[in-house]
């Protein structure tokens, strides 16, 4: 089903607003993506780190209203929340969880039902087309998230349905394991620097910005480290879907040597997104849970990592 046409509710992510008129200034100070990039026609992927450039959450934000709206995991909207609100009490700016006001799905292979609906979406990832109060966003190659108003829920649910076959949210992730998307969850917060997330390969982080929190870790690894843990694809042969932050190992290097990252079901097997080190994935004898768990095999990335290109952002 992750290569036919199909709509799912994306009931695993919440929305925060910062709204206002200091709300793209303030932000820009906090966030990995460069607020000036976005536009009515563009979003984009991005995250918010700790001083030491650890990941708090990870997000896709777009420009709505007087401000702008942050779709991300729905347990890390609440802490994130109230860790901003610490930031912008000097700031016109006023952050709230909108999660209720707004129904997003996700559509696979869609682009015939959003022409019906108004909206003609460029096949550039991240480019963003409005109809009326619907907002469409290209996430990668075919894939897309319609976000409405939480009054049109059931209406355009109906439309939908009609139209596209409904998937259950394991279809959407694995369509966002095979674009190399990975994502801050509960239990792998302030785990990752983005870079091991391959954050900049998909245009998450800017670095022609100016400071934001993390900023210097962040570019330090960029021009000066050697990146030894980053983002992996994965196939693994069992039942049941290992969780985020669960740990793999290397009998070669006899430890643990990374952590999953988020997976889904796929034909007859599971694949997920894995952050490891270098060496261990080019050993490429890696195992779930323990030393002795199911082996994993290597698959590939749709992207390949670039320095050169990356910090042209």
């Amino acid at each position: 089903m992750a290569d036919s046409a199909f709509f799912c509710t994306l009931s695993h992510e919440g929305v925060l607003a910062v709204r206002g008129v200091d709300a793209g200034k303030f932000l820009q100070g906090q966030l990995t993506c460069n607020l000036d990039y976005l536009s009515d026609s563009r979003a984009s992927l991005g995250a918010r780190c700790t001083q030491k450039g650890r990941m708090q959450s990870s997000f896709r934000i777009l420009l709505e209203g007087d401000g702008v709206l942050m779709a991300m995991a729905s347990e890390l909207l609440e802490p994130q929340l109230a860790d901003l609100k610490k930031y912008a009490v000097f700031s016109k700016s006023k952050l709230t969880d909108e999660s209720a006001a707004w129904v997003r799905f996700g559509l696979e292979n869609a682009d015939k039902m959003l022409a019906g609906v108004g909206l003609e979406l460029p096949s550039e990832t991240d480019s963003v087309a409005r109809h009326e109060s619907l907002i469409a966003i290209r996430v990668s190659p075919g894939r897309t998230e319609l976000w409405a108003p939480a009054e049109q829920a059931q209406t355009l649910q109906t439309r939908l349905r009609a139209e596209l076959t409904e998937a259950d949210l394991n279809q959407w992730l694995l369509g966002q394991i095979r674009a190399g998307i990975g994502q801050v969850m509960p239990a792998t917060r302030e785990l990752f620097i983005p870079q091991m997330l391959n954050l900049q390969a998909v245009g998450g982080v800017s670095f022609k910005k100016g400071c934001y929190t993390g900023q210097e870790i962040v570019a330090r690894m960029q021009y000066l480290g050697k990146l030894k843990r980053r983002l992996y694809r994965l196939q693994l042969d069992a039942s049941q879907l290992p969780e985020p932050g669960t740990a793999l190992f290397s009998p070669t290097h006899g430890s643990s040597i990374g952590e999953v990252v988020i997976a889904a079901r796929g034909e007859g097997n599971i694949e997920l997104l894995a952050v490891l080190q270098a060496e261990a994935a080019e050993d490429d004898n890696l195992h779930l849970g323990t030393l002795e768990g199911p082996r994993l095999q290597m698959l590939d990335l749709p992207y390949e990592l670039d320095r050169d290109r990356e910090i042209q952002r």
